[in-house]
């Protein structure tokens, strides 16, 4: 199928990022990039620079995220990150550019848009559009999103969360914070230093997460043998932390996550507030997927809330529906016009 026609649903997420081309995601790769410490010429990209975190002399090279809470931190470093991803599903060779819709945070600054923008076009787009990320995810997970009737979505990513109202293809109210997935692992680093005096890293603290983390307590509990660097000592030590553990460790940012909620549904009309108690509350993003986080979050606010069955691929397929969808499109376009 010739390139002119390829249309690219693109989630540039704080941890990874996904591009999703006709029906299915085509690229899921780690937002890092390897650069050299004092040239900053660029060593790795993608999952081999994932590799080398916490394990270079920061002296000689460094991994870095370019993008912090949603956004760029780091404009040319990401332009070259997408540059290569692009080359990496379509070829080095390429004689027609794809027109891409990126997802961006729902709380971003024109400037944060107007970055967004300008990096997927120098990146080798030929045109680029922009969608708010609880948008995307709510047609990503099979939501309505067209009818007069009240939808409601939680887009849980690596640094940012948001929980959106949606109706007639708008976003009816919606809320932002800058936490996600990446401050639940520092939770976890900080509780080991604190109670172990043991050092850890955020790719030990994710695992620890993904293995045996939960945000309420199971019935049966989780141990996992963690190694990590003694604080006093210097030499390296292993202990066992249990499901337990890592509640306690993440309770304050889930208390916070679900604060987000709450604050979303105080501003949520009546009447659209009736459907989504009807409907309940879907869960997008990698956050989705901690265990018993539908149930917490269903008893912090009230309202049913469960997990779509693509949470985590959500947002970048609903960035490409939106492209062949004429309703959602045309509304994309009037918002991009006025606020880039």
């Amino acid at each position: 199928m010739a390139l002119f026609s390829r249309k690219l649903g693109l989630d540039i997420g704080t941890v990874n990022v996904l591009i999703y081309d006709r029906g299915e995601i085509v690229l899921q790769e780690p937002s890092l990039v390897a650069l050299t410490t004092e040239e900053e010429r660029i060593v790795e990209i993608g999952q081999p620079a994932r590799e080398m975190l916490g394990k270079t002399d920061d002296e000689d090279i460094q991994v870095i995220r370019p993008l912090r809470d949603g956004v760029i931190a780091d404009y040319e470093v990401t332009e070259a990150m997408l540059r290569h991803f692009f080359s990496k599903i379509s070829g080095r060779v390429r004689l027609f550019r794809p027109t891409v819709m990126v997802a961006v945070p729902w709380g971003v600054t024109s400037v944060e848009k107007r970055a967004v923008h300008e990096a997927a076009l120098a990146a080798g787009a030929r045109e680029a559009w922009l969608i708010h990320e609880p948008l995307a995810a709510a047609i990503g997970a099979g939501l309505p999103v067209g009818t007069p009737a009240g939808d409601m979505v939680i887009n849980i990513g690596g640094g940012i969360t948001e929980a959106a109202v949606i109706s007639l293809n708008k976003i009816v109210r919606a809320e932002s914070g800058r936490l996600g997935g990446l401050r639940l692992d520092e939770a976890i680093v900080s509780y080991v230093r604190r109670k172990y005096n043991l050092g850890i890293g955020q790719p030990t603290a994710e695992a620890i997460k993904i293995q045996i983390g939960a945000a309420i307590t199971p019935a049966e509990e989780l141990t996992m043998e963690l190694q990590g660097r003694d604080n006093v000592s210097g030499l390296p030590r292993t202990i066992h932390i249990s499901t337990g553990e890592v509640v306690e460790a993440m309770a304050e940012a889930l208390s916070m996550i679900a604060g987000v909620v709450r604050s979303v549904l105080a501003e949520t009309p009546p009447e659209l507030s009736s459907d989504i108690i009807d409907r309940g509350i879907v869960m997008t993003g990698g956050g989705a997927l901690l265990r018993g986080l539908d149930r917490y979050l269903t008893r912090a606010t009230g309202v049913p809330v469960y997990r779509a069955d693509n949470a985590l691929i959500a947002t970048a397929s609903g960035a490409g529906r939106a492209l062949e969808e004429p309703a959602i499109l045309r509304r994309v376009l009037q918002t991009s016009q006025t606020s880039i």
